[in-house]
């Protein structure tokens, strides 16, 4: 019985452990607190999938149509020291020696911000809000403008709008334009993991090859207020970085 108890708690560590659950775990926090906003104001859609003028689909953790604004949040559950700027292409994870790198989670909801406003284009001057929430097990430490928050701060930051911008008409309407375009298909949404999984191989090539994943430049080493890096040899007009 004990090496049985044991194998279970073995399989679970690794089922906890992997990427896909520990991001599940999170959207499910701010699902929960989500659905504490008011009804009438607030229209909650989670984990949508939309389609993109390249062929691609954009995942989009939660969408919030409401009369102050449409807000895009995007969830992490990343434990340890959480390090970035604004503009960086990739922030970096810290857990006592070692390091890892992250997409810049700023970029990757204004490019989900970005597909929703062609959907939307008939609503070309409603106002959209950027959010990044980070479980309570990450310390932040990020040099940033945007919404980079913990997960509880999700309602107190949205409330913070109370401008009214669009109709409770128009409220409805965007939330049923979205729930209409969000694609149910299991191959859809398998094919578009293989497409990060492939994108994300193919900028780390080239990062690993010297190379400017943005504008095909070549990477030169740099030194900062944060120690050294790498930068585009294209500077100003390309601002991509990567530590080390």
């Amino acid at each position: 019985m004990t090496y049985v108890i044991l194998g279970i708690l073995i399989v679970l560590s690794i089922v906890l452990g992997s990427p896909s659950i520990k991001g599940r775990i999170g959207e499910g926090s701010v699902n929960i607190l989500l659905n504490r906003l008011d009804k009438e104001q607030y229209r909650v859609l989670n984990d949508v999938y939309i389609s993109k003028s390249d062929g691609k689909t954009a995942q989009i953790d939660h969408v919030v149509v409401s009369p102050y604004g449409i807000f895009v949040v995007e969830t992490k559950n990343y434990k340890g020291w959480i390090t970035g700027g604004e503009t960086s292409q990739y922030w970096t994870q810290i857990i006592y020696q070692r390091k890892e790198n992250l997409y810049n989670p700023i970029k990757q909801n204004y490019g989900h911000i970005k597909a929703l406003k062609v959907l939307l284009h008939d609503y070309a001057d409603i106002p959209y809000i950027s959010i990044v929430t980070f479980s309570s097990r990450a310390d932040l430490k990020v040099q940033v403008t945007s919404h980079v928050i913990y997960t509880p701060q999700i309602l107190s930051t949205i409330k913070k709008y109370d401008k009214q911008v669009i109709s409770l008409e128009d409220v409805s309407k965007i939330y049923e334009l979205i729930k209409d375009a969000n694609i149910q298909d299991k191959d859809s949404k398998k094919a578009h993991v293989v497409n990060i999984k492939q994108d994300v191989k193919e900028k780390g090539l080239k990062v690993k090859n010297d190379v400017c994943p943005w504008c095909n430049s070549g990477l030169v080493e740099r030194k900062g207020q944060y120690g050294s890096f790498r930068g585009c040899s294209n500077y100003p007009k390309c601002r991509f970085t990567v530590k080390g």
